[in-house]
């Protein structure tokens, strides 16, 4: 498979990270032809080097992406123009309202959490990657990944935050 189509195998699963981070699909988009703008512009060095796993590459390139944004809009702030915002009502099917309490429990998570979770549980990086594309160490993927789910499963089971321990 060429290194181009193996670019455009992984578009959907880009697309699916960078909503999670960003929440709106605008943003997503938008963060994605970013990184990919990003990869196929450094493509002749990837290619030449042959040793650099694509994927993880280009997950870290958008997770990049997207904190760079989320720095810059922190110091700027961000206007919403009425005509764009989401003013829809869901449907009201079960399936749609569980559906709707998983994304809201996930986005309820703190953002290095959900970012975790994202990665291993959802695009299937092993925790080695997940560590690479984050930059941060392995243990503390796992440590972060294990309090996303039991964070996630507590807000699902409705019993909300888990309580913290004061230490004295």
């Amino acid at each position: 498979m060429s290194t181009l189509a193996e670019i455009e195998a992984q578009v959907p699963a880009l697309r699916r990270y960078a909503w999670s981070l960003v929440r709106h699909d605008q943003d997503a988009d938008d963060l994605v032809q970013d990184c990919l703008v990003r990869a196929l512009a450094s493509l002749p060095e990837i290619e030449g080097n042959g040793i650099t796993p694509l994927r993880p590459w280009l997950f870290t390139i958008l997770h990049n992406l997207a904190v760079s944004r989320w720095r810059s809009l922190r110091r700027r702030g961000q206007t919403v123009e009425p005509e764009s915002a989401n003013l829809t009502v869901a449907p009201s099917q079960e399936w749609t309202s569980s559906a709707r309490e998983m994304v809201d429990a996930l986005a309820r998570l703190p953002p290095d959490q959900r970012q975790v979770l994202m990665l291993v549980s959802v695009e299937g990086f092993e925790y080695r990657e997940a560590a690479g594309i984050l930059g941060i160490p392995m243990g503390t993927v796992m440590s972060r990944l294990s309090r996303a789910r039991d964070a996630l499963r507590a807000q699902m089971e409705g019993r909300g935050r888990l309580a913290l321990r004061l230490v004295q």
